[in-house]
């Protein structure tokens, strides 16, 4: 049962990456669409209607680039506006750097920071325009990617730990299982011949075939003298001593009556048989 649990949690657990794994992939997604329709509100906001705006990149983790095929002039805050109006019919992180890059020696020539709180935004010179150029765009989420970082590390930990323990959990269980099964085993070979029957001393039981037969504790006990002792005289007394005056206690037709019901469950075997020597005991006779 506890394995079983154990596997539930992993299921959950993985079920959980799985979903955080491809809520990250919609969330790149979402953040590529809302990116390019904010290159085409800025070329629109300057009269261009046919550049084309290249694939966005995504170049790492929250980090995404914006390029077109032709040269463009525009003012920062034609920028600043467009992306803002973009971002914000989506669910997207509203903090974010924006860098304007020259594709000649790839350094800024503008760029600015959005926050949630606006004390800490920062939009400089947004009324400069910049001058036709090859520029690309490049916006980076300020959603602290090192700590979504560890805290993808912090589950796939989780996770392998589990399975670890569920493995571990398994292999135990499979280890008691043939442990258990071995015992048995010695238990059920643990047997005298006995004409057809298999006699288990230890166990009190007679076994012919698939059919088991109980025997009592004493019907086992005198059963076991007299299979150790085929074919030879055991005498009454000697019966009596051995399976009742060592406990103690001494009663008198008992040894008769037990005779008669192990008859009774030897009688299958007709090459058995527990043969009444009159005045002296009893003797097993086995052809």
């Amino acid at each position: 049962m506890r394995i079983y649990k154990a596997f539930l949690v992993l299921i959950v657990a993985l079920v959980f990456f799985s979903c955080k794994t491809e809520n990250t992939t919609n969330t790149s997604a979402l953040a590529k669409v809302a990116i390019r329709e904010a290159g085409n509100q800025l070329l629109l906001k300057n009269q261009d209607s046919t550049s084309l705006i290249r694939p966005v990149l995504e170049l790492k983790t929250s980090v995404f680039k914006l390029e077109f095929n032709k040269p463009l002039a525009f003012e920062p805050s034609q920028l600043v506006k467009a992306i803002e109006n973009s971002f914000n019919k989506t669910a997207l992180a509203k903090s974010y750097r924006v860098e304007v890059l020259q594709c000649t020696d790839n350094e800024v020539a503008y760029s600015y920071e959005i926050h949630e709180t606006q004390e800490r935004t920062i939009i400089p010179c947004a009324g400069r325009a910049l001058p036709e150029g090859c520029y690309s765009i490049n916006i980076s989420f300020l959603d602290n990617p090192k700590a979504a970082k560890s805290y993808t590390w912090l589950l796939y930990f989780f996770v392998i730990t589990l399975l670890i323990v569920v493995l571990i959990m398994v292999f135990k269980k499979r280890k008691s299982e043939t442990v258990s099964e071995t015992v048995t085993k010695a238990i059920d070979t643990d047997f005298e011949k006995l004409g057809v029957f298999q006699f288990y001393p230890e166990q009190n039981k007679l076994v012919k075939a698939a059919t088991t037969i109980s025997l009592s504790k004493k019907e086992c006990e005198i059963l076991a003298i007299f299979v150790a002792n085929p074919n030879q005289i055991i005498k009454r007394d000697e019966l009596t001593k051995k399976v009742w005056e060592d406990n103690g206690v001494i009663v008198g037709r008992s040894l008769d009556t037990y005779i008669s019901k192990l008859r009774k469950k030897l009688k299958e075997d007709t090459t058995i048989k527990l043969t009444n020597i009159h005045g002296v005991g009893y003797k097993l006779e086995i052809e």
